[in-house]
């Protein structure tokens, strides 16, 4: 919640403070959502371990893909920002991941990957939605009960912490500061605005390093 104000990262102590500094290694700085969570670091722990055994027991690419569409749902531009970075620096191209974001159901994708993207969205606007033949689709594509469940975790988790945060942060990672991916980053604000320079670069113009 961007009105609740977090702990600083000079006042943590304890296990908050090894905490932030897992989240240095791991990010290059320190998230807005850590310092919020420093709030209840006993919370964060739990939080950290519940990600990651979801996330273990996933393909590395299918939990990114879950992450985006839930957050897309959800029009979380901190998420779609966040996780829409790591699908395009290590599983799809940028047109592929902005075209995600811009059209989750576009029919470009793969017949698993639209089956995953389908069952994420509903999971989080509102799991009501889910009937029997979402899994059957992702069943069709060879998935088993093991891994369709894991799609309803990553999704599920993603609706609880898309809530916690809705401010995203500035950019911090000079792949994004990239005058020509001012475009890409853009087209990644599923929800919120966040702070930019002015757009220089169209669509057009577009092309990855």
């Amino acid at each position: 919640m961007p009105f609740i104000h977090g702990v600083t990262e000079d006042s943590a102590k304890g296990l908050l403070a090894d905490l932030f500094i897992a989240d240095r290694t791991t990010w290059g700085y320190l998230p807005n959502f850590a310092m919020m969570f420093g709030l209840r670091p006993e919370v964060y722990q739990a939080w950290r371990h519940l990600n990651g055994a979801i996330k273990a027991n996933m393909d590395p690419r299918r939990y990114e893909l879950t992450t985006v569409a839930a957050a897309t749902a959800l029009r979380s531009s901190y998420c779609t920002l966040a996780h829409g970075r790591i699908l395009a620096r290590e599983f799809m191209s940028h047109q592929e991941v902005m075209d995600l974001v811009a059209d989750p159901d576009a029919h470009t994708l793969a017949p698993v990957d639209r089956a995953v993207i389908s069952l994420a969205g509903k999971i989080v606007r509102g799991a009501a939605e889910v009937s029997e033949r979402d899994l059957v689709s992702l069943r069709d594509c060879g998935l088993s009960d093991e891994e369709i469940f894991d799609v309803v975790l990553a999704a599920a988790a993603r609706s609880s912490s898309a809530k916690h945060w809705t401010r995203p942060e500035r950019p911090r990672t000079r792949r994004w500061h990239s005058s020509r991916l001012r475009y890409v980053r853009l087209s990644l604000l599923a929800g919120r605005s966040i702070w930019q320079p002015i757009l220089t670069t169209s669509p057009h113009e577009f092309t990855e390093p």
